[in-house]
């Protein structure tokens, strides 16, 4: 049997993600990762050379990291589980995990309280609380609109990701400035952060206004996202308490593992603990 992708089954690979309870994140995710895999093949039939191929052309491509690779090909293979088409799932590639971050990638709370203030200072009033709220509760970015006007009343938001529910602390500064806000935009119910039609604010909006507010912070672009925000509530997390399992608690992580990724340190830090631990003498000595 001829193996193609077509709408057809990418349609209804939609609806059984949709049955299996994934988030609509992870359906958009797998879908644009399935339709990248289609434009590559055209008109082509599939075929295990064919997604060798692909692998390869992937890896030769700087376009991608590896991790971002290794996602393209598990959409592919749950899509081929999907399909019956076992004999075309390939491997993802081994990758080793970093021990530190790079620097590039750190955002410090210094550079953090720069981008609120910005935000403040050029009028992005909502920015800068989205900002705050993100980074003092470690929700995610989908999450935000689980914060609800219901919620900041009480101090407490309901939460309900990737098929768990998890309640999220509202620290009181935050509660107080969100009560404000809710009651200058005469908010009564639903999402506190929401667009002039009513809706849920975008990601994609969030993400674009972050970056718009780098250059008048002064900082850099390539550490400004959502996510980044979660990250440094996780290590401000973690350096106060140092329990890994609560932070996984706190977080929503099932996965310990997956907790460690956010509370790795940078490469300078790394460097200071090693020079600390003293194993090398001061001085120096003619070897001649």
């Amino acid at each position: 049997m001829k193996k193609y992708i077509t709408e057809k089954n990418l349609n209804a690979y939609r609806e059984h993600l949709y049955e299996e309870e994934k988030s609509p994140a992870t359906i958009r995710k797998y879908m644009c990762d399935l339709r990248k895999l289609s434009a590559y093949l055209g008109t082509q039939e599939l075929t295990k050379k064919k997604m060798i191929a692909y692998k390869e052309m992937l890896r030769s491509s700087s376009q991608y990291q590896l991790s971002s690779i290794n996602s393209f090909l598990t959409a592919s293979n749950c899509f081929f589980d999907y399909m019956g088409w076992y004999e075309c799932k390939v491997k993802t590639f081994r990758v080793q995990k970093e021990v530190f971050l790079p620097e590039y990638k750190n955002l410090t709370k210094e550079e953090y309280q720069k981008l609120v203030q910005a935000a403040s200072q050029s009028g992005r009033q909502r920015l800068s609380l989205i900002l705050e709220t993100i980074c003092a509760t470690g929700i995610r970015i989908s999450e935000l609109a689980e914060i609800t006007v219901a919620g900041a009343k009480h101090g407490m938001a309901d939460i309900y990701c990737k098929g768990k529910a998890r309640k999220v602390l509202i620290p009181k500064p935050l509660q107080k400035k969100l009560l404000y806000y809710i009651g200058k935009k005469g908010l009564r119910q639903g999402p506190v952060f929401q667009t002039a039609g009513k809706k849920p604010v975008d990601r994609s909006n969030i993400w674009k206004e972050m970056k718009e507010i780098c250059k008048l912070a002064g900082v850099r672009e390539e550490k400004v996202f959502p996510h980044n925000l979660r990250h440094l509530f996780a290590k401000s997390f973690y350096q106060i308490e140092k329990d890994i399992a609560r932070l996984a608690d706190v977080l929503g992580h099932s996965n310990i593992e997956t907790t460690r990724i956010y509370i790795k340190t940078t490469g300078q830090e790394h460097r200071r603990q090693l020079e600390h631990m003293g194993l090398v003498s001061e001085r120096c000595r003619d070897t001649t």
